[in-house]
């Protein structure tokens, strides 16, 4: 899985044609979430086929600004302060959270600055907090 970085028209329909182009070409969106920013809105959203993806949307006029890697994080339910705990932890290795969303599992999906420092925090955690 990969997340899309994608910028859309601030207006009625733009989420709709992307949804729709994306669900004919048979791509699932497995999480992810738009955020107004004035006249466009950036977009972040989960699939498994980023580069398909990138291609049927770039055909109706929706740019794909970059793709990348993510970081799919569980978190204990039953633990409050478990996103807090999980951030410090990137935050002392020095690892910048540049995007953050759930997917459809209700896992953490973290897009970080360092992605290898940010996954060898995150094996750590699972390690942690997982495999007792």
């Amino acid at each position: 899985m990969k997340d899309l970085e994608i910028i859309l028209e601030n207006k009625p329909g733009m989420l709709a044609l992307m949804g729709e182009t994306l669900g004919r070409n048979n791509i699932s969106l497995e999480g992810g979430g738009v955020f107004s920013n004035g006249t466009f809105s950036m977009a972040h959203f989960l699939v498994d086929q980023p580069e398909r993806a990138q291609e049927v949307l770039a055909g109706v006029g929706i740019e794909v600004v970059r793709i990348n890697e993510v970081i799919i994080q569980k978190l204990r339910q039953d633990v409050p302060g478990q996103l807090g705990m999980f951030c410090k932890k990137l935050a002392d290795a020095q690892v910048n959270i540049l995007t953050q969303y759930s997917d459809h599992a209700n896992q953490l999906i973290i897009v970080v600055d360092d992605f290898e420092k940010g996954k060898i925090v995150s094996e750590a955690w699972m390690k942690e907090w997982w495999d007792n």
